[in-house]
């Protein structure tokens, strides 16, 4: 049995019909082919799933793709302004704040989030923000440099 669903998707209407237990991560991965938003553990621990689901950092493995009904979602794919990259993004890539990647969009989504919700926060809420996003590489020093290189405004300025 399918249901129909009906969303935004990084800005674009998107209509599927699927299984009412599809989860979103694997909405987004296989109906979508967005492939960015990656699995890691599914029991919302790791936080590579992250994604953004009416303007709020979600865990797509532990949300039902139903649950995303009507909503607006955006996806790691969806940070970029074209060719342009989000000053997050631009942040990780100037401060080295990823290894292998695996975590890097959910961290990025996190990231985002955190500092809407927190824009001036300290280095210890920044760690503390993170809390539900597991890196096994980088040991955090570089995200919370990106993060903060972000906040501060200046991603892509002469050092």
């Amino acid at each position: 049995m399918s249901v129909p669903l009906s969303l935004k998707v990084n800005g674009k209407a998107v209509t599927a019909s699927v299984d009412p237990r599809t989860l979103l991560v694997q909405f987004i991965r296989e109906q979508l082919q967005l492939t960015g938003t990656h699995v890691g553990c599914d029991t919302a621990q790791c936080g590579a799933c992250t994604v953004h689901l009416n303007g709020r950092a979600v865990k797509a493995c532990s949300m039902l793709a139903v649950q995303a009904q009507g909503g607006e979602l955006t996806t790691i794919e969806g940070l970029a302004q074209g060719a342009d990259l989000h000053p997050m993004q631009a942040a990780f890539r100037e401060c080295h704040g990823l290894q292998c990647g695996f975590c890097t969009p959910g961290m990025v989504m996190s990231a985002v989030q955190l500092l809407a919700d927190k824009p001036k926060a300290s280095e210890a809420e920044i760690r503390e923000g993170l809390e539900g996003n597991i890196c096994r590489c980088t040991g955090y020093h570089n995200i919370v440099k990106a993060i903060q290189l972000c906040q501060s405004g200046k991603v892509g300025a002469a050092a």
